[in-house]
């Protein structure tokens, strides 16, 4: 039997496969909370054993996006609720991805009241889309105050727990491209002078103080991360002592024991190839369940499970498309290509009608 469509383990919990749904922006949860139409598309997806949500603010400020979910309000619990409960009727299990947008953002995007915040006040290149007034640069953000830093690790910690609260199986810290945690990381976005800054331990310690207080508040079973090495999405340049710094992280990482850390690789869509010596890095210093991510098809999949370079793969858009991408990559069937121009619209059109080959076949 094929190692990718075999039950497996993730920390605590059984799952029906090896395979993982990746987080995707979809900007479908108007008013930021998450609805039944939501519920429809992650469930049509429930074949996977691993669902990771879209990405998810645990705070007013981290909504940098139009139309993307918050895991903070009670109605936004609420609303999660339909989702896990639809997932889990379909055998699947699902971790929120909690992403706070830090510097990538724009005032017209957020909740009166809320501030865009970062490592330091130094404005990320590049636009992003408004509902109200199309594309604007991105707004320029407030440094992080040692009040702002503690506020921001207890609202991650709330998040964690809303999470438990609404049936979510864990939690993903989404410490990738270019959000807040990475932002930390980045030299280019951190160039802070106090213990937040500076130095490779000082430049994680933030990461380092989310992971700790999120496995302190809901178990170390419960907690994953994600990681972008090498990626300079949302203006993350690449710089001399990366190799090094995320050879850190891995170590202090497995100190702490998150469940799995999850390695983008976004190089399918054209950012650097995360080098393997750093996938080699991650495998032999982090023990727990380790995620590669990053253009795979079946075969490819297949081989890096066969080969232990990882415990389980991620695939985004294959799963975008194909709501049956297990059914046929078993069948060898021809897949559905993305739209990418329903991304990130809010209605049903290329995101709960995409066929199926059952579908097809009627």
């Amino acid at each position: 039997m094929s190692l990718l469509f075999s039950s497996t383990t993730l920390g605590s919990l059984t799952l029906q496969n090896h395979l993982v749904m990746a987080p995707m922006t979809r900007c479908r949860a108007i008013g930021n909370i998450p609805n039944e139409l939501m519920a429809q598309y992650y469930a049509q997806r429930a074949s996977a054993g691993l669902i990771i949500t879209e990405g998810t603010s645990p705070s007013p400020n981290g909504l940098g996006y139009a139309r993307i979910p918050g895991i903070f309000s009670a109605e936004q619990v609420a609303g999660w609720k339909l989702v896990t409960n639809a997932v889990h009727a379909s055998g699947a299990k699902i971790f929120v991805q909690l992403m706070h947008c830090g510097r990538v953002a724009h005032t017209l995007n957020l909740p009166q009241g809320a501030r865009t915040l970062a490592p330091s006040a130094i404005t990320a290149a590049g636009e992003m889309y408004t509902d109200t007034a199309g594309m604007q640069p991105h707004a320029s953000p407030q440094a992080m105050t040692s009040a702002d830093i503690k506020l921001t690790i207890e609202e991650y910690v709330q998040a964690a727990r809303n999470a438990v609260t609404a049936g979510f199986d864990g939690i993903e810290l989404h410490a990738a491209n270019g959000y807040l945690l990475e932002q930390f990381i980045r030299p280019n976005s951190n160039q802070r002078t106090d213990q937040y800054g500076g130095s490779m331990q000082n430049r994680m310690r933030f990461v380092l103080e989310v992971v700790e207080a999120c496995i302190n508040a809901i178990g170390a079973d419960k907690v994953g991360i994600r990681l972008s090495p090498f990626g300079t999405f949302n203006d993350m340049p690449a710089y001399p002592e990366m190799a090094a710094d995320y050879t850190y992280l891995a170590q202090q990482l497995n100190m702490r024991k998150p469940v799995y850390v999850h390695l983008a690789d976004l190089s399918s869509m054209g950012a650097p190839q995360v080098p393997d010596s750093i996938k080699t890095t991650f495998r032999n210093e982090f023990k727990r369940t380790l995620i590669l991510s990053g253009g795979y098809d079946k075969v490819r999949a297949e081989q890096d499970l066969m080969l232990k370079k990882c415990d389980l793969i991620a695939v985004g858009r294959p799963l975008l498309a194909n709501p049956d991408l297990l059914t046929r990559w078993k069948e060898n069937a021809e897949l559905n290509q993305p739209d990418m121009a329903t991304f990130y619209t809010p209605a049903p059109q290329g995101y709960t009608d995409y066929s199926t080959l059952k579908l097809t076949a009627a």
